[in-house]
């Protein structure tokens, strides 16, 4: 049996929010599975201005996806955990049905309510992750930041396995408190948090699987050592990393 799956709507977001409790699992022979829902390669053709844009922003022109998909492998390699890449394209690539037109062009749009013409895709997707090996726990985003992909995986898996998820706390989302209260209950009544300390080491396999996905880093720091302190202080603000549990369900 696997010991926990952790859900990552993209190519960076266990390792960003939960790369040093993977890293502590893995270091004593547990068996960890990391699920990116949203890997799959976007269209030839027709991309949006903004999609665009963020390529360029990576600084990468061609096979994008699969570059991210690469840096994912090193990520996970690095945290000594197993991976799955789904096909399902991030929400910048995705479309509508019906006018091909894209569904998401900015910021506001992909931080803004799920479409209803994303509603089949996740019935799909909670039928995909019914499929799942077993797991002595399933991790899913909170949705901290209110990004439609992170919306999505969770409302797939809260149908697929009910409340008997563990959320985590999506980074960079999470540093901000009120960020995290939007999405819980304001006196927390229905939740409990469980703090998981780190280890100097797994705080350091957090940095160095976080520095694999290069084309993402220019996002979210300012370089390398950007990287080492903003991680560094969040875990210290926190305590390490935390998870959420639904009141009732908290597994120890």
């Amino acid at each position: 049996m696997v010991h926990a799956i952790y859900l990552s709507p993209h190519l960076d977001d266990a390792a960003l929010s939960c790369g040093g409790q993977i890293a502590q699992q893995t270091a004593v022979g547990q068996r960890v599975l990391v699920v990116t829902v949203m890997a799959g390669d976007p269209p030839g053709t027709g991309l949006s201005d903004y999609a665009q844009a963020l390529h360029g922003r990576w600084q990468l022109a061609q096979d994008v996806v699969a570059v991210r998909r690469a840096e994912d492998i090193t990520a996970c390699t690095r945290l000594r955990a197993n991976y799955q890449h789904w096909t399902i394209p991030d929400c910048i690539y995705r479309t509508h049905p019906a006018s091909g037109q894209a569904l998401y062009t900015d910021w506001a749009q992909i931080t803004g309510d799920v479409p209803a013409v994303e509603r089949p895709l996740i019935a799909r997707l909670a039928a995909q992750l019914a499929q799942l090996p077993a797991a002595e726990r399933i991790i899913a985003p909170l949705a901290v930041g209110n990004h439609v992909d992170h919306q999505i995986v969770r409302l797939a898996a809260e149908t697929a396995f009910g409340h008997k998820l563990a959320y985590y706390e999506d980074y960079p989302y999470g540093r901000d408190p009120q960020a995290v209260t939007a999405v819980i209950d304001p006196d927390r009544s229905h939740w409990q948090a469980q703090v998981i300390p780190l280890s100097a080491s797994a705080l350091q396999a957090r940095i160095e699987a976080i520095a694999a996905f290069t084309s993402q880093l220019s996002t979210f720091f300012n370089g390398r050592a950007d990287l080492e302190k903003q991680i560094a202080a969040h875990a210290a603000a926190v305590g390490g990393e935390r998870l959420w549990w639904r009141t009732g369900h908290m597994d120890a």
